[in-house]
């Protein structure tokens, strides 16, 4: 998670709320339901995707729609590969860069 970390640093998401992702169930008041089920569905495909079981997902299915799912499940897929990829080889991302490689600070500047 730590290229993810920087990028969400750099991209305004406070330290408190980073922190609060590592130690959920202690900051369980920072997060909506809807939320927390994203993340408990996040942790369990990221760490074995089979142990998802038929009582999260009808809390999934509570809070999105099959479409929502597909796109949620596709996302923590997508990140899971960036992660793998990144960290075979080692690869962090530049300082002060964000999304599609710029440079946020130049960016900000420029407004």
């Amino acid at each position: 998670m730590s290229a993810h970390t920087a990028l969400a640093k750099q991209l305004g998401v406070s330290e408190e709320l980073l922190d609060a992702l590592y130690h959920i169930d202690t900051h369980r008041h920072l997060f909506s339901e809807r939320e927390l089920v994203a993340l408990r569905y996040a942790e369990i495909v990221t760490t074995s995707a089979r142990d998802v079981d038929e009582e999260l997902w009808d809390q999934l299915q509570a809070q999105f729609d099959d479409a929502q799912l597909v796109e949620i499940t596709a996302v923590i897929a997508l990140f899971n590969f960036f992660n793998r990829f990144a960290d075979a080889l080692q690869i962090m991302p530049p300082p002060n860069s964000g999304a599609g490689g710029k440079n946020i600070e130049h960016e900000k500047e420029k407004e």
